[in-house]
């Protein structure tokens, strides 16, 4: 594997650091900026939709630009952004970083998932994607807590600053081991990337990887509060059974990353699976510590194992004009994303106990189950739940 697939994956744990920290800063922010709790959430709502939007806009915008030369300016904006939120002392001006961040942020992955794919044999893309991926899920584990830590002992804006200095130690690698592009490519085209958009596969399989992450994200984002309220875990345990899901997580995206090429559909049909298996055991043994915790686990290596698949996939229906079909599948997980809370929370406004969640997730899991069918089927020759 190049080291330019692990400085990619060092950038995005450096950026996706800052996404996921600032679920453990709320506190520091509202009493700091003088907000209330639900009003310092909408940080973390401007970065979804940050990067819902700037994954497709800044593709296109930036389709005929050096690779290199893209990322790294992604990188150098995104830490200069963080310096600003750190600075300032207004919310509003705080609200606009997270969201120009994230939509820089939105446009570092697509550019970086067409360079990764690029850059290693077509046999090895799912594995070089799961290195990639894998730096939000070393996020997840590592960057999450660190970042609380940082911001609960030095201040929320220590914590920005981190990433703003680890941004820019990324763009540094960067600029030693990406190059602009394989020798030989032709200039891109915006016309043959939105004939490329056409295909109806590709939107089949976006469907697929937004059923995917609200089949996740609707029980990842209320696991906190079901752990506590119907399992009757302490609060100190949260973080521990976080970090089961963390290691989960790193297992499943290893795992699927090494049969995501060779077997695509059958790693999301099977991962899908196991998403909705696990799902239903959390939802009906919630209030038993063990088995819980035991599918919360479960919940982060199916749900991971499944995210390089969905990438080759969409690459593989889209190879001749790759760039916005890659950014399109950026906001497609994170329609997943903004999606699967939202049901939740409906759920839970309307009197449901917090196990529903799970019941959400193993629903739009076999929802996504019938897309991936659907796409196996469209796909001549391709043997698919055959071991």
């Amino acid at each position: 594997m190049p080291v330019a697939v692990y400085v990619l994956g060092l950038s995005i744990f450096a950026q996706g650091t800052s996404e996921m920290m600032l679920a453990g800063l709320l506190p520091e922010l509202s009493r700091d900026l003088g907000v209330g709790i639900p009003q310092a959430g909408l940080l973390i709502s401007a970065f979804a939709l940050g990067m819902l939007v700037g994954a497709p806009v800044l593709a296109v915008l930036t389709l005929r630009w050096p690779r290199r030369v893209t990322l790294i300016g992604f990188l150098v904006v995104f830490a200069a952004l963080h310096a600003v939120g750190a600075l300032t002392g207004s919310y509003e001006v705080l609200l606009a970083t997270r969201a120009l961040s994230a939509f820089t942020y939105g446009g570092f992955w697509s550019v970086a998932s067409v360079t990764v794919l690029s850059i290693v044999p077509a046999g090895s893309r799912g594995r070089a994607i799961s290195v990639v991926a894998g730096g939000l899920t070393v996020a997840t584990v590592v960057g999450l807590p660190l970042g609380t830590l940082v911001g609960q002992n030095l201040g929320w804006r220590a914590a920005f600053w981190a990433v703003a200095v680890l941004s820019l130690v990324a763009a540094a690698a960067v600029a030693l081991t990406i190059h602009n592009g394989p020798e030989g490519r032709s200039k891109p085209s915006v016309g043959a990337e939105l004939r490329a958009m056409a295909n109806p596969r590709l939107w089949l399989a976006y469907a697929t990887t937004a059923l995917l992450m609200t089949a996740l994200i609707v029980t990842f984002g209320y696991l906190a509060p079901l752990l506590t309220d119907t399992t009757g875990l302490p609060d100190g345990a949260v973080p521990v059974v976080l970090g089961v899901y963390g290691i989960g997580s790193l297992i499943g995206i290893t795992v699927g990353g090494r049969t995501a090429d060779r077997h695509p559909f059958r790693t999301l049909a099977y991962g899908i699976g196991g998403l909705v298996a696990a799902s239903i055991l959390l939802a009906t043994a919630a209030s038993q510590p063990v088995l819980a915790v035991t599918a919360v686990f479960l919940i982060g290596a199916f749900g991971f194992a499944v995210n390089p698949a969905l990438t080759t996939r969409v690459f593989s229906e889209s190879e001749h004009a790759p760039t916005l079909a890659s950014s399109l599948n950026v906001s497609a997980f994170n329609v997943g994303i903004t999606a699967g809370p939202w049901l939740g929370g409906l759920a839970l406004d309307a009197g449901a106990g917090y196990p529903v969640v799970a019941w959400l997730g193993a629903g739009a899991g076999v929802v996504a189950l019938g897309a991936v069918a659907l796409g196996a089927v469209s796909v001549r020759g391709e043997k698919v739940l055959v071991p």
